[in-house]
């Protein structure tokens, strides 16, 4: 019996933190145990996960198991992509220059700003009124 070989890596985005599992198979793709265009309704989100396999050309020879917490959907996605790219270059180190050129390696660092005191939002202002 022929061990199958898994390589795990881990994305993270604004608060979402994506655990992603890559097998080799026939391009199924799902996130906490559900297929990942019912699981990411907007297609938007569906694009921007199967963003590193098209460039590598690897959407039908790999099965994708990815395990999502915390945040919004937009942000599980990027964490997701992130945990993707990671994977693909463990399995495969000559992956890494164009992985890497096209910016799907960069964690991206934008999150929320705290709100700060004496403040309605983390810079909004209460109104003004000179009386």
């Amino acid at each position: 019996m022929a061990e199958k070989v898994q390589y795990i890596a881990t994305g993270r985005r604004k608060n979402s933190i994506a655990r992603v599992r890559i097998l080799n198979g026939e391009g199924k793709i799902t996130v906490n145990k559900r297929p990942f265009a019912e699981y990411f309704p907007r297609e938007v989100n569906r694009l921007i996960i199967m963003q590193p396999l098209e460039l590598v050309n690897l959407v039908s020879k790999l099965d994708i198991s990815a395990n999502c917490c915390g945040g919004g959907l937009s942000g599980q996605a990027g964490a997701v992509k992130l945990g993707i790219a990671r994977a693909l270059v463990k399995m495969d180190s000559s992956l890494k220059a164009p992985i890497k050129k096209a910016g799907f390696l960069t964690r991206d660092p934008r999150a929320r700003e705290r709100k700060k005191y004496g403040r309605k939002r983390a810079r909004r202002r209460f109104q003004f009124t000179k009386r």
